[in-house]
């Protein structure tokens, strides 16, 4: 038992909240400074540490100065140096509508949308917003978002996994969607364009999973930051589309389209035809979670129209044909490492997520041995499938320059080629397995 007393027989009435440890414990972001602990600073390489989901560091992948020349502005102007209202202000939540409307059948108002502190933030008021009932459970992809995870164990959200199928180009497993539900589920979470998978769905396979939704009563939450992101065949396909068969609470941000996490800016939009989100009482339960959390910048939300409606599509263009290259040559990178696979390129975001063989390694059982080796090592540091719900997948980030990825290749080679068995004839004929290390002490 945990002693709360001191020197002077004090007892403290007060203690850390366990709650925040367990969610804390599945956050990306965890697991990231972990394996940072684990880079080796004697190596003499420095480390290749592709930042997850954020290119914004390489040159190849720098915002639009028309972003940043509205946020200057927007400083400049002196109205933008007071809070903001909790929903947003007005012309900032006007421009996501526009923006989002597009080919949206039932268009978005300006009061249908609320400006957040990225992506992150409008993930933790949703999901707060659904937990209020105490047996209530959410259906969350895998592999999927791990922040998603976080914060519905730290709002005490039941959480159910759905599976899906690289078989099928990553599509939702829906008969697993629909046996893992039962009448507590609230909702599902949709990745779409999809992080990790780097797949985008298509309209039939969306109408299938809004009819799926309406037939278990749920609301669709649809985390569409990577839209800007696509550069396969398959065109993107907002889930808003389908809201007239089950509601859709979209969620987005400007940090991977613009290439700028860092400025923290993102929404809500409610896409509620029918009323539904209305009627059971969401919409207001999202509304008082925002009066409760810290506002989005003013500086950024008086910034957001200009950026979302001056950005150039050549801006658009330069990033998506620097992402293709990325995707060929990491793909012809991978075929030098027998031990990685991956069984679909990418479509999407910024990722490839490749299939990890631990029979092809000496002493590595699984992919979390395997970064943390790799970040000792060869100081390269990749994301283990097993934090994103998958076990023996590994994502590798390929939003940086070609250089870069040409060494992180190389020292990923390397890694492969001192752990990879090797299999020698003994002197009775049979098979012996080593790895490099070993058989340069079997031989000297």
């Amino acid at each position: 038992m945990a002693n709360n007393g001191n020197a002077n027989g004090n007892v403290w009435q007060f203690k850390g909240n366990t709650a925040t440890s367990d969610a804390a414990a599945v956050a990306l972001r965890k697991l990231v400074f972990k394996m940072f602990r684990n880079y080796n600073l004697n190596s003499g390489k420095p480390i290749l540490a592709p930042s997850p989901g954020d290119p914004s560091a390489s040159p190849s992948f720098l915002t639009c100065p028309v972003a940043e020349e509205a946020v200057a502005a927007a400083a400049r102007s002196g109205m933008a140096n007071s809070y903001a209202p909790s929903p947003g202000i007005l012309k900032a939540r006007r421009a996501v509508a526009d923006y989002l409307n597009g080919e949206l059948p039932a268009k978005l108002k300006e009061e249908d949308v609320y400006i957040t502190g990225g992506c992150n933030q409008a993930i933790e008021i949703v999901i707060d917003s659904l937990a209020g009932n105490s047996v209530a459970n959410i259906l969350l992809p895998r592999p999927g978002y791990p922040h998603y995870d976080a914060r519905a164990l730290y709002s005490c959200l039941e959480i159910r996994k759905y599976d899906l199928l690289p078989q099928k180009d990553w599509e939702i497993d829906l008969d697993g969607l629909e046996a893992a539900a039962d009448e507590n589920t609230v909702a599902m979470v949709l990745i779409n364009p999809n992080n990790p998978c780097g797949n985008v769905y298509s309209y039939d396979h969306l109408n299938k999973v809004a009819e799926m939704a309406r037939k278990l009563g749920i609301v669709v939450i649809s985390d569409e930051v990577y839209k800007h992101v696509v550069y396969g065949d398959r065109p993107f396909i907002p889930m808003g589309i389908f809201a007239s068969i089950a509601p859709v609470i979209t969620l987005g941000s400007i940090s991977k389209g613009w290439v700028v996490p860092g400025w923290r800016i993102g929404w809500i939009a409610m896409n509620d035809p029918n009323s539904i989100l209305k009627s059971t009482g969401v919409i207001q339960a999202i509304e008082d979670c925002l009066d409760l959390t810290p506002q989005a910048s003013l500086i950024l939300q008086e910034a957001l129209p200009d950026i979302l409606e001056k950005t150039p599509k050549e801006f658009f263009d330069k990033k998506i044909k620097a992402m293709r290259h990325s995707v060929e040559f990491s793909c012809e990178r991978l075929k030098d490492i027998p031990c990685l696979f991956c069984p679909k390129k990418p479509e999407s975001c910024s990722y490839l997520w490749v299939k990890l063989d631990t029979s092809m390694l000496v002493n590595i059982k699984n992919d979390f041995e395997f970064c943390m080796k790799l970040v000792s090592e060869e100081s390269v540091l990749l994301i283990p499938g097993v934090a994103l719900g998958a076990d023996n997948w590994v994502r590798i980030s390929i939003g940086t320059d070609a250089s870069v990825l040409d060494e992180i290749f190389d020292r990923i080679k390397t890694f492969y080629d001192r752990h990879a068995i090797r299999k020698l004839p003994n002197s009775m004929g049979l098979l012996q397995i080593y790895n490099d290390q070993e058989m340069e002490i079997c031989f000297s």
